[in-house]
């Protein structure tokens, strides 16, 4: 018995020392001895493979290309982890999104753990973007009412600066959404979002005063000066003024009735119909048609049928179809020029006498209106 004890014990031995002989050639044969190596980051695109990183923005794909990265298993830009997809890793590489939530400690480092026990850090800096400033739900709001800022980015700490160099008070703050009240000595032009990773001029303008060629102050055209409403005729439960007078349609409209709501002949507007800049008349892809519009009852039947920038009346363009519904609330509804331009039958040409103008509702379905109109104008898309 000792002798068989005695014989499994060698042969238990002798197993070890092969294997441990095995293991040891396996891993002298592996790329850094088998220990895991980050050589370069680079772009996922394979036209551009040579283009290397030493950082990314957030939620960038990258391809991190190295030797025995198969056993990864966690990783981690400065102190948020990323998400790791078995598929996309193998020895040789690792294709992963930077972490889109913002480090709230930073190192600039990326750190990987590995099944072995095994880890390895690397430099690589997550380019926190500077906000993003895309629009305003309404770009006319009054002194100490809240404003809503959309966009992305937004890091606090942050300020909302408006021209006149004021700073709003912040109400509520997302990545996404700034509510700021509006502060006294807030004046027309761009706002300013500032966070400790850069500072964005909106492209827009709050208040923006910019070639009206609609307004009631004055009111000018051809058609239904019943419909505006002074600040001195409003009531409790009616929109608030947000620039002056307003336009306020409220009455049933039939289905396919001719409803002119306000313009009319160059002639008839002296103040307003020479407002379209030459610009806009011969690059309308460079501007934006804008209005605010409130709606105590939806927009949900009929058209609301826009002309602008011409000679004479096109009854068929542009199209501005429901529905809509701002719940009583103002918003800034904005329309590529371009898109208006290109429904018109006879396209717009400079005239230095002014423009024909119209705001007509008529269209499929009767249409309970409660709907206010304010601030028709042709502004550039971009700040140069």
């Amino acid at each position: 018995m000792k002798t068989l004890n005695k014989s499994i014990l060698l042969l238990f031995v002798m197993a070890l020392a092969v294997a441990t002989s095995f293991t040891s050639c396996k891993k002298e044969d592996l790329p850094n001895g088998g220990q895991p190596r980050i050589k370069y980051v680079r772009v996922t695109n394979p036209a551009s493979a040579d283009s290397l990183l030493v950082g990314a923005a957030q939620g960038n794909l990258i391809a991190i290309i190295g030797e025995n990265l198969g056993g990864a298993q966690r990783m981690w830009f400065n102190n948020q982890p990323a998400t790791l997809n078995p598929t996309y890793i193998t020895d040789n590489s690792i294709i992963v999104n930077v972490p889109t939530p913002i480090p709230t400690t930073i190192n600039n480092k990326l750190k990987i753990y590995f099944a072995s026990g095994d880890s390895l850090l690397y430099d690589f800096q997550v380019q926190i973007s500077k906000p993003t400033v895309t629009s305003m739900t309404s770009e006319y709001v009054n002194t100490g009412d809240v404003a809503t800022i959309n966009g992305n980015f937004f890091y606090a700490p942050l300020t909302v600066t408006f021209t006149g160099g004021v700073n709003g008070d912040l109400v509520s703050v997302t990545d996404k959404i700034i509510q700021v009240r509006v502060p006294n000595g807030a004046q027309p032009g761009p706002i300013t979002v500032k966070t400790n990773f850069g500072e964005t001029k909106s492209n827009f303008w709050f208040r923006d005063n910019r070639n009206i060629f609609i307004s009631s102050d004055p009111y000018e055209g051809w058609w239904n000066a019943s419909y505006v409403v002074k600040p001195t005729d409003i009531k409790a439960g009616d929109p608030v003024a947000i620039n002056g007078n307003y336009i306020r349609v409220k009455k049933t409209l039939g289905a396919w009735s001719w409803n002119e709501i306000a313009g009319g002949a160059a002639d008839a507007m002296p103040n307003h119909s020479k407002n379209i800049p030459d610009a806009a008349i011969l690059k309308p892809e460079d501007y934006n048609v804008k209005f605010e519009i409130n709606t105590i009852k939806p927009y949900n039947a009929g058209i609301m049928r826009l002309n602008l920038a011409l000679n004479a009346e096109d009854n068929d363009a542009y199209q501005w179809k429901p529905p809509y519904d701002t719940k009583g609330q103002w918003q800034t509804v904005t329309i590529p020029f371009e898109e208006i331009v290109a429904s018109y039958k006879v396209k717009p040409t400079v005239n230095p006498k002014g423009y024909w103008t119209r705001l007509l509702i008529q269209g499929p379905g009767d249409l309970d209106a409660d709907i206010s109109l304010d601030n028709f104008r042709v502004v550039p898309k971009v700040i140069k």
